[in-house]
């Protein structure tokens, strides 16, 4: 009795994670569905989930005529560079707040979180003031220099992570006359690769799908990056106005792509990071 009990739960379970995971599906599935139809489809009444004649031609014409091969590159350049910066500039920040003793450490660590209290977009306006000062509009620059400064976020998920490698491990390497740089790129930098994947992933999912600043900052099509390029880049000829849904449902099915694979081969890593995971005294 309790055999047959424990497997009708099991089914059950099953069962209510296929519907869950059906209903999180489906969004993706309607976009890739809306991708394979003719303009005159996408508007048809009722709606229908499979087209009747699939134009995979849409996702030619999307690389062939329009400028995405520039937005991705524009993309690309965002993510190389702000995970590049973020990954050096919060971690140098966080290894003396989690291996260091120093006078107002725990002070400077709580400012540090504090600035996450601050909405983002409260601090737009003195920033585009600065970058129009310094004549940086219309250019990638506003949205790569920030990124080499620490991102508080960041900054305290590597100190956690710094926190668990035992430090005998520092005395066992100034033993042998490293320095403080040394112990940092020598000893705690390879014990600290889930962390870096983590933070690196997240951040290059986070560029990849960032809207809002290049709204702010970028005018011109040579810089505009993919999100921004699929929402102007896809216009009826000679009808401004109106919007190419099937082209622009097959710009969202390719920009899906690239975030979900990386998160399917970096996955193990994310988990390992996020959980702090590592060597303990």
């Amino acid at each position: 009795m309790s055999v047959n009990r424990n497997l009708w739960v099991k089914v059950l379970q099953y069962l209510l994670l296929i519907v869950v995971a059906a209903f999180m599906m489906f969004p993706i599935f309607w976009i890739f569905s809306n991708s394979l139809r003719t303009l005159p489809g996408i508007s048809h009444f009722p709606p229908r989930l499979f087209p009747e004649n699939p134009q995979f031609q849409n996702y030619v014409e999307v690389i062939r005529n329009s400028n995405a091969l520039i937005y991705f590159r524009n993309t690309m350049i965002l993510i190389i560079a702000n995970t590049v910066g973020t990954l050096i500039s919060s971690s140098m920040v966080a290894y003396p707040l989690a291996r260091l003793e120093f006078t107002g450490k725990k002070f400077f660590f709580a400012l540090i979180l504090a600035t996450m209290m601050v909405p983002a977009v409260t601090t737009i306006i003195p920033q585009f003031i600065i970058f129009r000062t310094l004549g940086w509009l219309d250019s990638l620059w506003p949205m790569i220099v920030p990124g080499f400064f620490a991102f508080p976020y960041n900054v305290f998920l590597f100190r956690q992570f710094f926190m668990t490698i035992p430090k005998s491990l520092d005395e066992a390497a100034k033993c042998d006359g490293c320095n403080q740089w040394q112990i940092f790129t020598i000893v705690i930098v390879p014990l600290s690769k889930p962390i870096f994947i983590t933070i690196g992933v997240l951040s290059a999912i986070w560029w990849w799908n960032e809207l809002f600043l290049p709204l702010i900052y970028v005018q011109s099509h040579q810089w505009r990056p993919l999100t921004t390029g699929a929402l102007a880049g896809f216009r009826v000829h000679g009808s401004p106005h109106m919007i190419q849904w099937n082209l622009q449902m097959a710009m969202a099915t390719l920009m899906i792509i690239p975030p979900m694979l990386l998160y399917l081969v970096a996955s193990k890593h994310i988990v390992q990071g996020i959980k702090s995971t590592g060597l303990k005294d």
